[in-house]
């Protein structure tokens, strides 16, 4: 039985109003199974640097030492920003040998602290996968670049840009045929696969709650139509929703449908 383990992490994100994503993490679990779903005391407060790049490391740190005491097989995490993913896949139970990673987002997130503009770890998420990055929050040993795909991703600084072009590539048009993401995972040789997604990979007139929208995304009808044909010849260690961010309790129940398909998709 999968198990949802909800952590309302904000101090990932560079949005101004970074803590809405704790309503958003608050207002996916509300439609959940309770007796399958945990929720993190993950920290409150903003947090350090600790000398390094990266914005709010302190209380980062804290949320990625909850996570190793909290990950299990089977695990679908709700955020929070999307940066959570890696503290999980650094606790992932049997390791990343085998692993592929799809990262759903319309976002590189593929900056380092020497060339992020914000400092933000959630745009460094990708990067840090890699085992690239500040060391403190970089796996170690990092995911090869070939054994992770890119789905949907549509805003690329050109610090991201190397970095990207390293990674297999899945774009919103290539989601028009359902076997397209299937066949990404299956060149890379992995035998497992944990699934990200942050929900800006979507396009907003799909779904409002971001704080980055960018145009020309995804729908939810094909993004989970895409998961559920990997899921038929790939068995999950786990995946992520992340990064909504309503703007109010009315506007987190019009996207409330768009989100539960995707839930519904990975578990």
């Amino acid at each position: 039985m999968v198990r949802f383990l909800v952590v309302p992490q904000w101090q990932g994100s560079p949005a101004a109003r970074a803590m809405l994503l704790v309503d958003g993490a608050t207002a996916i679990a509300g439609d959940l199974p309770r007796a399958h779903t945990s929720v993190l005391d993950v920290p409150v407060e903003a947090g350090e640097a600790l000398g390094t790049g990266v914005r709010r490391l302190s209380a980062l740190l804290r949320t990625r030492d909850l996570l190793r005491e909290h990950m299990t097989d089977d695990t679908v995490l709700i955020g929070g920003d999307c940066s959570i993913t890696v503290g999980a896949l650094d606790a992932l139970p049997g390791g990343t040998d085998d692993l592929a990673v799809v990262w759903c987002d319309a976002h590189g997130d593929l900056h380092t602290p020497d060339s992020s503009p914000s400092g933000a770890f959630s745009g460094m998420a990708l990067r840090a996968i890699l085992g690239e990055g500040e060391p403190q929050v970089a796996l170690s040993p990092g995911i090869a670049p070939e054994r992770v795909v890119t789905v949907g991703v549509r805003e690329v600084d050109e610090a991201e840009s190397a970095a990207l072009s390293a990674l297999r590539t899945v774009s919103v048009d290539d989601l028009a045929r359902p076997d397209a993401l299937a066949d990404a995972v299956r060149a890379t040789g992995a035998t497992r696969v944990w699934v990200h997604i942050d929900v800006d990979v979507l396009d907003p007139a799909e779904l409002t709650g971001v704080s980055a929208p960018a145009p020309f995304g995804a729908t939810p009808t094909a993004l989970a139509a895409a998961i559920r044909r990997l899921r038929e010849e790939f068995p999950l260690a786990g995946a992520t929703i992340a990064g909504f961010a309503p703007r109010s309790p009315a506007d987190a129940v019009d996207d409330l449908g768009s989100l539960l398909r995707l839930v519904g998709a990975v578990a």
